[in-house]
């Protein structure tokens, strides 16, 4: 048990070296490659920093923006287009309408002109009929006078 216990403080100590190893090479690094700047250097530094982060939000909203806008004109061109197409198909349905509208009138006109005519035979024919009656009639008094003599 207790070689255990010296195994896990040899594995400590050794993890602690290699961490103040690490901490000095930083250390070193930093005195190398720091830079010092004084509080007001600094405060401009950060509002720079600020500044270009806000910028570079708005950039990005202003694309965004920008993508809406496009989809929308897309969208707007789209519509008008679809606007006209309904629009000539409702001129021509118009139009259709108007041509069936002076058809049937045109068809009630022959068929009125056909009845007139039709009633015009009508009373030829009656007027015929009433002829061959009265004929018949001037046949058959003639023919009964024949025979009465």
């Amino acid at each position: 048990m207790e070689e255990k216990g010296n195994e896990r403080w040899s594995a400590a100590i050794a993890n602690l070296s290699d961490i103040s190893n690490d901490l000095h090479s930083l250390h070193n690094i930093l005195n190398s490659k720091a830079v010092y700047v004084d509080q007001d250097s600094f405060n401009k530094a950060s509002l720079t920093s600020d500044q270009a982060r806000t910028i570079k939000v708005l950039e990005q909203r202003v694309e965004t923006l920008e993508r809406e806008l496009d989809a929308a004109i897309s969208a707007a061109a789209r519509a008008r287009t679809e606007k006209r197409q309904a629009e000539a198909g409702q001129k021509a349905a118009e139009l259709r309408a108007q041509e069936i509208t002076k058809e049937l009138e045109n068809t009630t006109k022959v068929f009125e002109l056909h009845m007139e005519e039709l009633r015009a035979k009508q009373d030829e024919i009656a007027k015929r009929d009433n002829e061959i009656k009265l004929l018949e009639a001037i046949i058959q008094t003639l023919g009964g006078k024949d025979s009465d003599s």
